[in-house]
């Protein structure tokens, strides 16, 4: 494994740059296809980013007159711990609340982990850099192909609107039932006259993760006579 040479030089500084790039492009590459907030080239100028910090460490050690083990007098590591910092900032603001929904976590957590990624190519820890690499290329690649076949529990809103006709509260919570959908939560306004009906169901449901449509229950309801309006809001 190469290590944080005494003597720097431009080849070094070349390899290890060119491989930083290199590094980013293939885990920026994963989150533009996606549509992420962090795409390619925020990927790549956060993983240069530690890089340069890194090498200009190497840059700044006394190169003359001095042991390996005199790196313990200087405080220049403070420059990438304040890289990793001011990462924890910006991956902070990747991270968005909707709801009880939080998206942007694997954003920020792949900005962090280039960070990482770069910190070690900067400072001349190829194998350590090229190995965190290509696990991170697996947990983006391999793991969400594992992820989209697993079962989870998802949370939605379903709003129905009826007239006086419609179904009844107990014959709706059947055939949410009925269908997989367990009742969690519910909410219900009604009109003075009493002639209109709403209901505000809050369902969860076990399903796989890519499985995003609506179930078709929406479309039979919508066709129940006395229905005015149904409504389908996807929480998780």
């Amino acid at each position: 494994m190469m290590t944080m040479s005494l003597e720097l030089t431009w080849s070094d500084v070349a390899l290890r740059l060119a491989l930083t790039v290199l590094a980013g492009i293939a885990i920026g590459y994963d989150r533009s296809e996606h549509g992420k907030a962090a795409g390619l080239r925020t990927v790549v100028l956060v993983c240069l980013a530690a890089s340069v910090a890194m090498i200009q460490v190497n840059a700044l050690l006394p190169m003359m007159g001095r042991g390996p083990t005199s790196f313990v007098m200087n405080d220049l590591m403070r420059l990438p711990l304040g890289i990793l910092t001011g990462v924890g900032f910006i991956g902070g603001g990747a991270i968005l609340r909707r709801d009880n929904f939080l998206v942007g976590v694997t954003t920020a957590a792949t900005l962090w982990i280039v960070t990482v990624i770069g910190l070690c190519l900067g400072g001349g820890q190829i194998a350590l850099g090229l190995t965190a690499t290509a696990l991170v290329l697996l947990a983006l690649w391999g793991l969400r192909w594992f992820e989209d076949r697993m079962r989870r529990e998802h949370h939605a809103r379903l709003s129905v609107e009826l007239d006086a006709s419609g179904p009844a509260e107990s014959e709706i919570r059947r055939r949410l039932e009925h269908a997989g959908l367990a009742v969690i939560g519910m909410r219900c306004a009604l009109e003075r006259t009493g002639t209109q009906r709403e209901f505000q169901f809050e369902v969860s449901q076990m399903r796989r993760f890519s499985a995003s449509q609506a179930p078709p229950l929406l479309g039979e309801l919508a066709l129940e006579p006395g229905v005015i309006r149904v409504q389908w809001d996807g929480i998780q």
